[in-house]
């Protein structure tokens, strides 16, 4: 048996021996396609080549629309401004009259309100949103982080009337009745808390303004906190250092460009808001010290008057104002936009879940 065996092994032929169609029968050959195939994938068809090129001009006509529509807005504003530029000039961000019956006209009580207002929203709004981040990130168990982050980013969607609905008849008193009588009481000598307590003011649209940013600074800030290497805070624990060390070293430090522009974010947001800022800020053009004061802003000047606007110079003088309006915000947002950049780029998305 041993011999027979040995007599087969013999006279079957070696692989160099065997046809090349048996020679290629195994693994390989069931993932080899046919020739045919193969030149059809190699040489798209002339209908492939013609959906490609659709698709590439669609796309691109969609992303130059965006850069057209601004544009078109900007040259109509720079348009209808055109007589009060050439009446009033620059001066016209200088001067505090607003009389529409003479034809004097200044933007400078606009221009104080807004920054006043927004800035103030900012001081309130920062503490509270970067602390809120803060623990999403760091502390918050897993469970929680989900529906507390759409707790937190709900805000944004809320209507901005309903918010100014909700200051009229809450804020509001609760401003008039408690706030503003405390703060009169022990910080009158500062000058910022004295005067009338009507509860509305300033101080109000100051307040609403940063609920209403709250959010966009919040999850902002979040992104680039996660956007942060998780080995910078492994070394910081690793070297001693407590939990409040290791967020205040590790993560607030490498991430205070990116919540820079969060913040600045927020700034944008606050500036431009129209609604609720002009149901409770009081709508007058003045500029004063105290934040129980009413005031004015850009872009509820416009929201307020623009119906009013008969005249030619008056209508001039309310879309340069807008023109002035947008022009900040495009370059408070540009700013925060590169803030945020210098961070998160580099950080795939699939990274930022931890």
């Amino acid at each position: 048996m041993g011999t027979d065996s040995v007599r087969a092994k013999k006279l079957s032929p070696r692989p160099e021996q065997q046809p090349r169609h048996e020679q290629d029968e195994g693994p390989v050959a069931v993932h080899r396609q046919p020739l045919e195939t193969q030149r059809a994938f190699a040489k798209p068809s002339l209908l492939s080549n013609l959906a490609d090129r659709i698709f590439k001009t669609s796309t691109f006509v969609c992303a130059a629309s965006v850069l057209l529509i601004l544009g078109l807005v900007i040259f109509e504003l720079v348009e209808n401004s055109q007589p009060t530029l050439g009446k009033f000039g620059l001066s016209f961000f200088t001067g505090t009259a607003w009389d529409p019956v003479s034809g004097d006209f200044g933007a400078l009580p606009f221009v104080y309100g807004t920054l006043v207002s927004s800035f103030l929203a900012l001081i309130l709004a920062v503490p509270l949103a970067v602390g809120v981040a803060v623990f999403i990130t760091e502390m918050c168990p897993r469970v929680l982080r989900g529906p507390l982050s759409f707790m937190v980013e709900l805000l944004a969607a809320i209507p901005s009337v309903i918010y100014g609905l909700w200051a009229i008849f809450v804020l509001s008193p609760l401003l008039r009745s408690y706030v503003q009588p405390w703060l009169a009481e022990h910080f009158a000598w500062t000058g910022l808390f004295d005067g009338m307590q009507l509860g509305f003011g300033m101080l109000a649209a100051g307040i609403i303004l940063a609920i209403m940013i709250i959010p966009i600074i919040s999850s902002i800030t979040r992104e680039v906190l996660i956007a942060v290497p998780r080995n910078q805070r492994e070394a910081a624990l690793a070297l001693g250092a407590t939990r409040f060390e290791m967020i205040r070293i590790a993560v607030l430090r490498n991430a205070r460009a990116g919540i820079l522009g969060a913040i600045i974010l927020g700034l944008g947001r606050a500036l431009g808001e129209t609604m609720a800022v002009t149901m409770v800020i009081g709508n007058r053009a003045e500029i004063a010290k105290s934040l129980f004061a009413p005031g004015y802003t850009m872009a509820s000047v416009i929201a307020n008057e623009f119906s009013e606007a008969t005249d030619e110079l008056f209508l001039s003088a309310l879309v340069e104002i807008g023109l002035a309006l947008l022009l900040l915000t495009l370059v408070v947002n540009a700013l925060a936009r590169l803030l945020v950049w210098s961070i998160t780029r580099g950080v795939p998305v699939s990274s930022h879940a931890q």
